[in-house]
């Protein structure tokens, strides 16, 4: 009989956004020594800016028919909420191929199968991480999903059957009465319960205040750029620090995981799709998310103002910041709200978000004994970030399997 490995002691997690914080915290359930490193700072990639809705009923795969539809029809419009940059690289080009061959419905059923069993936990790890002392709240509040004419809601009503019947609680109301924040021009409205909200950066930032204060370490302006095999164990390197010694390595750099993840035998590619956000004014405040599935925007109460995110735009990552992708955003949801002041516009950001072409996530270990990858989650990275760090931060540390992970493989084809 084969004695149990012993459980890693030193971890070091590459990213500190929702999910390498995360998967940082959790691994100090377990007992890890926690280093996390960043090329930039606390939430500086797609984490920040997010619309910070935590729904796990909307959290399902992005490869459908109905958006490859959308997507192809909005090729040549500057408004569409999906947009392809002009300069596309041949790699962009493969990506968005295979992106279209898995856009089926049988595809997307499979899919969804696989994201359940990550929805239902997803609220429940949030709670973990209030229990242990991240003091960030989350807010409880329904979803209203607006629609111009009667009749448009059937697309979002068949989704959401096909999550109730994946597993999930969806509950889901017709409203009689359309109000602020919506205009006369929204006819039908869906109360979609059971969902919370949260912003984003306060989360981000009390959750590395709690992994700071349980002895982890959190090195801003640390760009990894290889993990190799030296004395003692695995060695981090980067381009401005001393390397990091480590017995278990957690790669969750979001758009940038190509790079490192190749060498670590991971060949699913990651593209950014680039989300753009900003926050407006309000005449009255706002008490729960709403979302206009028309223009692909969700708005989310920050405080007293509105944080209104939006647009697909498939670029390079690094690409600068587009004020076009903004304004489009304006124009598009203009006509369909009220007491909404968008001639306040603040806090303009942008943000890579990691897509797979089978909107999977890669969570798991690679080729690279102790090494592993947390990352591609779309838009779902804040919802399903502490699920995935929870699941992950026990894979690691104790070796074994774990099931609810099994269909995200890293090394998948």
């Amino acid at each position: 009989m084969h004695p149990s490995p012993r459980p890693p002691r030193r971890v070091v997690v590459a990213g500190a956004g929702m999910v390498g914080l995360a998967t940082a915290w959790f691994l100090q359930e377990h007992g890890a020594e926690v280093t996390v490193l960043d090329r930039s700072d606390v939430g500086a990639g797609a984490s920040w800016g997010n619309a910070g809705y935590l729904a796990p009923a909307m959290a399902v795969p992005l490869p459908e028919p109905a958006l490859l539809r959308e997507g192809l029809r909005g090729l040549l419009d500057p408004d569409s909420p999906l947009h392809l940059s002009p300069r596309l690289r041949p790699a962009t080009v493969a990506f968005l191929l295979r992106f279209a061959a898995r856009s089926t419905p049988r595809a997307w059923r499979r899919g969804l199968a696989a994201l359940t069993p990550l929805d239902r936990g997803a609220l429940a790890a949030f709670d973990e991480l209030a229990a242990g002392g991240v003091a960030a709240s989350t807010h409880d509040a329904p979803v209203l999903i607006g629609f111009s004419q009667q009749g448009d809601d059937a697309g979002v009503r068949h989704e959401l059957d096909a999550v109730r019947a994946a597993g999930q609680d969806v509950r889901l109301t017709a409203l009689a009465d359309v109000g602020p924040p919506f205009s006369d021009r929204i006819r039908a409205v869906l109360r979609l319960e059971g969902q919370r909200h949260v912003d984003p950066g306060r989360f981000l930032a009390a959750l590395a205040g709690s992994v700071r204060a349980r002895g982890g370490r959190i090195v801003a302006g640390a760009r990894v750029r290889a993990v190799r095999f030296g004395p003692g164990g695995l060695q981090v390197e980067t381009w401005a620090h001393p390397p990091e010694s480590a017995d278990a390595v957690v790669l969750a750099v979001g758009a940038w995981l190509p790079e490192l993840a190749r060498t670590a035998g991971v060949r699913l590619p990651v593209q950014a799709g680039r989300g753009y956000s900003f926050s407006a004014g309000l005449d009255r405040p706002l008490p729960q998310p709403v979302y206009l599935p028309a223009a692909r925007v969700a708005l989310t109460p920050l405080a007293d103002r509105v944080r209104v995110a939006g647009t697909m735009e498939i670029a390079d990552r690094d690409a600068p910041f587009d004020g076009r992708r903004v304004a489009a955003v304006v124009r598009s949801v203009a006509p369909y709200l009220r007491g909404v002041d968008l001639a306040d516009v603040r806090d303009p950001w942008v943000g890579p978000r990691p897509l797979t072409p089978d909107g999977l996530p890669l969570i798991g270990p690679t080729r690279m004994p102790g090494v592993h990858v947390a990352g591609g989650h779309g838009m779902w990275g804040v919802t399903l970030g502490p699920v995935t760090g929870k699941l992950l931060a026990r894979a690691v540390m104790t070796a074994e399997p774990v099931p609810e992970l099994a269909p995200f493989d890293p090394l998948r084809g």
